[in-house]
Order: structure tokens, then C-alpha cells, then sequence
């Protein structure tokens, strides 16, 4: 009887050892982290207007503004601003060097929480001198589980060496194009991606965060490359309908300035006239 009793003692010692080094390294379970478009541009309940009939107009070069939309202050799995800013600069790169595109400007997330609606996104745009803005929300899922090997987590060279968690990230992010005067989406894009690890138990906060990051990565890597499709296709749709009015800045493209090019050539003959006199 006393044995068995010991045996009981010592299975409930090595459940409570188990249980603290669990919570100490980091627990089974799933945590999440989302931004919604809607609430941020639509806040406090407020209802989103019927549009009207306007026609957005954009006049070439553009100037763009890239920006995260906030999640929810406090959420302890969000991305660091810092990680934000890198992947919207991948994504800027992308698209820098479009011609009708004068400049991309990463708005930092601080702005961003500032103010919210379109009022909010107006004032950014003044403030950047904006045209149009590229906000990208999202949405992910990360779950920590352990898997049969963790059994041999009692011992302290398990914990190190076996691994003994599975550590996946689902993570949605979708980007809305929108006119800052007419405030009409012009496009959206998409990117989706899902990411597995597996780590040690003490590992695995870690490797958790890892997972995420990666998620984050892969996610707007594949948005970007869905942009890229989004934009060729709005560029021939606007041609074909006339939904959105283009015209070119003095100096672009032809559009009444004189260029560079043809100052450059008028001085050119200027000097072959006078080396012949």
C-alpha cells in the first residue's frame, strides 16, 4: 500500500513539474491577431455611405501611401512596427518603379492610430501629399501543439532536445487601393499563406514567434504578387470603361510642360550652331 502510495506521489510530482515547465517555456493553445478594415475607416458602429456617382480622377505621377491598418491596442501577438515597416518596404520596391508612380510613402503605424475614418486618412494624405492609399489589413491564427514525442518532456535533456511541438501560423492579409478624394476602392489584392515548425519545448516561444513572422512574410509576398495582377488588370479596365478620369501633371508625360529631354536638345543645338560660326 505504501508503494503504491509513492508511485501516486511521484506521478503527481512529475505532472506539477511538467505543468510549470509548460507554462514557464509556453503553453498549449491558440492565439490570434486581426485588423479590420471596416472598423477603421467605419468606427463606433457608424454605417458606410452609399457612394455616389463620382468619378475618381487621378493625375500622373502618382504619389502612394502604403500603411498597415492598426489592430487593436494592447494585443500582446501583434507584429512589432519595426517587422511592419520592413515588409511594406518589400512591397514598395515592388512597385517603386513604375513610371506613373512618383512616390511610395510608408506611413508609420503611430499616424495611423492617430485618427481613424476617412477624415483620419485625409489628414494623413495632406500631410504626405497623398493621392491614393494602399491599407492593408489582416488576419491570423497561430496554434502551439504538442505532438506524441512530448511525452519524453520529463526528463530535462527532452526539454532541450526533442521536439516535441508543432507550432502553425494561418495568416490572411488583403490590401484596398482607395482614392483619398472620391474615397472609392479602386482594387483589392489578397495574399494567404500557412506555416508549420516544430521546436523543443523550451523553444518554442521562439519558434511560435518565428512562425508568425514567417507567416507575416509569406503573406505579403504572395499580396504583392496579386497586386501586381490587380493593377495590370484595373489599368486595361479603366481604359475600356472610363470609371476613373486620368490626366497628366504639368511636365509628365507630355502634359504641356517642358522636359528636360527637350532643354537638353535645344542646348545641344545651340552649341553645334555656334562650334560652326
Amino acid at each position: 500500500m505504501r508503494i503504491m502510495f509513492n508511485k501516486a506521489c511521484l506521478f503527481a510530482v512529475i505532472a506539477l513539474v511538467l505543468t510549470s515547465c509548460a507554462s514557464y517555456f509556453g503553453q498549449e493553445g491558440r492565439r490570434g491577431v486581426s485588423s479590420s478594415l471596416v472598423d477603421y475607416l467605419y468606427p463606433d458602429g457608424q454605417v458606410p455611405p452609399k457612394h455616389e456617382e463620382t468619378t475618381p480622377h487621378l493625375r500622373l505621377p502618382l504619389t502612394v501611401g502604403l500603411a498597415f491598418v492598426p489592430s487593436q491596442i494592447g494585443t500582446p501577438f501583434s507584429l512589432p512596427e519595426a517587422k511592419k515597416t520592413q515588409l511594406l518596404e518589400e512591397v514598395k520596391q515592388k512597385f517603386i518603379g513604375l513610371d506613373y508612380v512618383k512616390e511610395i510613402t510608408i506611413v508609420p503605424e503611430t499616424y495611423m492610430r492617430s485618427s481613424k475614418g476617412f477624415e483620419g486618412v485625409g489628414q494623413i494624405a495632406r500631410l504626405y501629399g497623398l493621392d491614393i492609399v494602399a491599407l492593408v489589413s489582416y488576419d491570423q491564427v497561430a496554434v502551439t501543439s504538442e505532438t506524441k514525442s512530448s511525452v519524453l518532456y520529463w526528463t530535462i535533456v527532452g526539454a532541450y532536445f526533442i521536439k516535441g511541438n508543432q507550432n502553425q501560423a494561418t495568416t490572411f492579409v488583403d490590401t484596398a487601393v482607395f482614392d483619398v478624394n472620391s474615397r472609392k476602392m479602386l482594387f483589392r489584392a489578397p495574399g494567404v499563406s500557412d506555416i508549420q515548425q516544430s521546436s523543443t519545448l523550451v523553444e518554442v516561444n521562439q519558434a511560435n514567434r518565428e512562425t508568425r513572422e514567417k507567416g507575416f512574410e509569406l503573406a505579403m509576398a504572395d499580396m504583392s504578387n496579386n497586386l501586381a495582377v490587380e493593377l495590370d488588370r484595373f489599368r486595361e479596365k479603366i481604359k475600356e470603361d472610363k470609371s476613373v478620369q486620368i490626366t497628366h501633371r504639368q511636365g509628365y508625360g507630355g502634359g504641356g510642360g517642358i522636359q528636360w529631354p527637350f532643354l537638353l536638345m535645344l542646348a545641344g543645338l545651340a552649341i553645334l550652331r555656334i562650334a560652326k560660326r
